[in-house]
């Protein structure tokens, strides 16, 4: 692409639940003619998505993993070290807007716009607001929501909040315009479970334990995929042909989204992109938000979809193999909840989110 078109940098940690709406954004961008390159943390190694930028840039960054001295003292140090380099990416690249996805990388490319003068945006993909966005607040021109609702965003920059929805990734536009077709009385019933882009623990632990306890009949009907850690991954494949159940077991899915768009009930935690996904392909879900997190961000983004019908909720606390084995029974029971769950749940979903954000951040670059 010609030199001469503008550049935008999206400043995004090295995970999934970041990347995939930078991705996003990235494609419809692109469609716009416009260039992108990408600020990240070293994780984005170990991403499998094939992000469109034509430059990708590792910044230093770091999280406050303790509250010693110098504890305090490693964290400033990374971060102004990662300031400098990013004060030296934008002064190579000159972008015509910096935009942030959130989470502690986002700090340094951020702070060295706002030092810059770059125009900045920030989108907050949960429904409570990040510590590192709220500290970066104040030093952007925009801030894009997900949801009409942000907890924890400071009165005195609400004026500058557009919701845009938060952007899903065209395999998932893509996997919903596959209709809902709700299991029928004594048909398969298919499960998909997961974690976050690593799985998770909890899910090896629970689930299969839960499917245990179910009725024969209603086991001999469940086709279930799991995403399951590399080491946990022959414990649970082993846990469920010993209670018959046919199930696929892997660490990692690439066709995540068209497995969701084919499944009755899906079970997983409630991280901002699994439920933009759920919601814009419009499945029924049982979601377990991750626990200890300071702000809860994975519970009030859970509770959106709670709220308006779409899910049940589960703290980890609450979540047994009895409770779960229970509320997996009351579902396959009743065909017509499951779809009006799935019907509540694509009527919340925003699927030209990712339109809607490159037309604010274009307006905010002035282009």
């Amino acid at each position: 692409m010609p030199e001469n078109k503008p550049l935008v940098l999206l400043a995004a940690g090295g995970t999934g639940g970041h990347l995939f709406p930078a991705q996003a954004l990235a494609v419809a961008l692109k469609a716009r003619g416009v260039r992108v390159a990408l600020a990240t943390d070293e994780r984005v190694a170990g991403y499998g998505g094939d992000f469109p930028a034509e430059s990708t840039h590792v910044i230093p960054s770091s999280t406050l993993r303790g509250s010693s001295p110098l504890d305090y003292a490693k964290t400033i140090a990374v971060l102004t070290y990662g300031l400098a380099k990013a004060w030296l990416v934008l002064g190579r690249l000159k972008p015509a807007v910096v935009v942030g996805f959130g989470g502690y990388p986002t700090l340094p490319p951020l702070f060295a716009a706002a030092m810059r003068g770059i125009p900045a945006v920030l989108h907050e993909q949960n429904a409570v607001m990040g510590r590192a966005n709220r500290a970066l607040a104040a030093r952007v021109d925009a801030i894009a929501a997900s949801v009409p609702e942000v907890r924890l965003l400071p009165e005195a920059f609400r004026p500058k909040v557009t919701v845009t929805g938060n952007p899903v990734r065209p395999n998932v536009i893509a996997a919903a315009s596959t209709p809902y077709d709700a299991p029928q009385p004594g048909g398969p019933l298919k499960l998909v479970i997961f974690g976050g882009s690593q799985g998770a623990r909890v899910m090896a632990d629970i689930v299969p334990d839960a499917i245990a306890m179910l009725d024969p009949a209603l086991r001999a009907r469940l086709v279930i995929v799991q995403q399951a850690r590399g080491e946990d991954r022959a414990r649970v494949a082993g846990d469920y042909e010993k209670a018959g159940v046919t199930a696929e077991v892997a660490p990692f899915f690439t066709d995540l989204p068209a497995r969701i768009a084919h499944s009755h009930l899906v079970i997983a935690r409630s991280g901002a992109s699994t439920v933009a996904e759920l919601s814009a392909i419009g499945r029924p879900a049982i979601l377990v938000p991750l626990p200890g997190a300071l702000d809860q961000d994975q519970l009030g983004n859970a509770r959106v979809l709670e709220k308006a019908g779409g899910a049940v909720v589960m703290e980890q606390k609450d979540f047994s193999p009895e409770r779960l084995a229970a509320e997996i029974t009351r579902l396959a029971a009743s065909p017509d909840t499951l779809a009006g769950m799935a019907a509540v749940a694509k009527g919340i979903g925003t699927l030209d989110a990712a339109e809607r954000l490159a037309a604010l951040v274009l307006k905010t670059a002035g282009i």
